[in-house]
């Protein structure tokens, strides 16, 4: 039983249940049908008309030409402010229809998913309406099979030795009859059309947790938007933050380099799912840091972190009681941290996470308090930055000045 008093546990939100409000926007934001390369159902239909419904006059908001990326920016055209941008990506990895069969099979690409994690599950799929030009349409109660039965498979995938080839899978769209293919194709259906799993998030057995497709990676989303939330209404006036929605993460990071690339911050916070290694299963030969769910957001080291603004997040969580845990990462951060050294932009970067289970399938699953830790500590960070030097702000001078030394131990 907690010995804490009322006004020590709201001192510590991560401690407490996330409140309904909070959890009806994340799942509208979970929600929002952005798979790759048409992110601006997150983006522009639900984060956008979010910040507008609370941001400051006089903060601006970049947009972009090739991506549905999107910028809120609290101090436009103060080039002489020290900026952090924080980053979500919008985008979620999707399958795409690879080709249409004379029996009414539609073949799919299974993108990033395991294809044994797909099959039986519902879907959408989003294509052009064929009665409106240009206008686009959903189709639903699809599922997503391989075999067709136990009875049509081999001796091996009934032993669980053999697996399921991502070739084999397609869309069970209950065609019957005369000319299934010009059925599908009158539907609308065309290669590329983008495919998502329906799913949405559901509260969890376990107190404070919750499960559904695509935590990865609308929590980043709603992450940065909770940020921006509660700090448009304080005095942060000497550092410029730069709250991003990025795009095409999945398949590259390509839209948080675009955006990197042309805004150029001093300070870059990717925010994005991470593993719980502990609870992984058949991995203990890997010898994985034993990241845990419930037990604080993390923080990535190595790669091309900056150690100093790791060890000041570190401090700040310390100092702010904000539960947190380090990770590690070799050559690659696998987030869109790497955004600044992929456009060639010398920004001191790091990356923070959210340990959850079943990443890419459609029962991810999550707590709630690792979010609000991660949503406190960056909150804190960026206060912390506001008050450095003197009360003036963090410098550029001060990140170049602050790197770690190892040769005068």
């Amino acid at each position: 039983m907690s010995t804490e008093t009322t006004e020590q546990q709201k001192e510590r939100p991560w401690t407490q249940p996330m409140s309904q409000e909070q959890f009806d926007f994340m799942s509208k934001v979970l929600d929002a049908p952005s798979p790759i390369g048409f992110e601006a159902a997150m983006s522009y239909g639900v984060i956008k008309p979010e910040f507008e419904s609370f941001m400051p006059e006089g903060w601006g908001i970049h947009q972009f030409k090739g991506t549905a990326s999107i910028v809120f920016d609290s101090h436009p055209g103060r080039d002489d402010l020290t900026s952090v941008m924080i980053v979500g990506h919008a985008d979620k990895i999707r399958m795409q229809v690879r080709k249409i069969d004379e029996d009414g099979k539609v073949w799919i690409n299974t993108d990033s998913f395991l294809p044994t994690t797909l099959i039986g599950h519902e879907v959408k799929v989003f294509c052009q309406d064929p009665d409106k030009a240009g206008a686009y349409k959903v189709i639903e109660g699809c599922t997503v099979e391989a075999l067709g039965a136990i009875h049509f498979s081999t001796p091996g995938q009934r032993s669980g030795e053999q697996g399921i080839k991502p070739e084999t899978i397609y869309l069970e769209l209950h065609t019957h009859g005369e000319e299934r293919k010009a059925q599908v194709e009158a539907l609308g259906l065309r290669p590329g059309d983008p495919i998502l799993l329906d799913r949405p998030i559901k509260r969890g057995v376990a107190a404070d947790t919750f499960y559904g497709a695509y935590l990865d990676n609308g929590l980043g989303c709603f992450s940065v938007t909770e940020i921006a939330r509660t700090l448009s209404k304080e005095n942060i006036n000497n550092v410029r933050v730069l709250y991003t929605i990025a795009t095409h993460e999945e398949i590259g990071r390509f839209g948080s380099t675009q955006v990197v690339g042309e805004l150029r911050p001093d300070i870059l916070i990717a925010t994005d799912v991470n593993h719980d290694y502990e609870a992984a299963p058949g991995i203990a030969p890997r010898n994985m840091n034993p990241l845990k769910m419930g037990k604080g957001f993390t923080v990535g080291r190595g790669s091309v972190a900056s150690e100093f603004i790791v060890q000041t997040l570190q401090n700040v969580c310390r100092d702010n009681e904000i539960p947190c845990q380090l990770d590690f990462s070799g050559r690659d951060m696998g987030t869109d941290g790497m955004a600044a050294a992929l456009a060639g932009v010398d920004s001191a970067a790091i990356t923070i996470g959210y340990p959850i289970r079943n990443m890419h399938t459609s029962s991810e699953s999550a707590h709630t308090g690792d979010l609000i830790a991660a949503i406190e500590a960056i909150k804190a960070l960026l206060r912390h930055f506001n008050e450095l030097n003197n009360g003036e702000g963090i410098t550029r001078d001060y990140l170049k000045n602050s790197h770690i030394r190892l040769d005068n131990l």
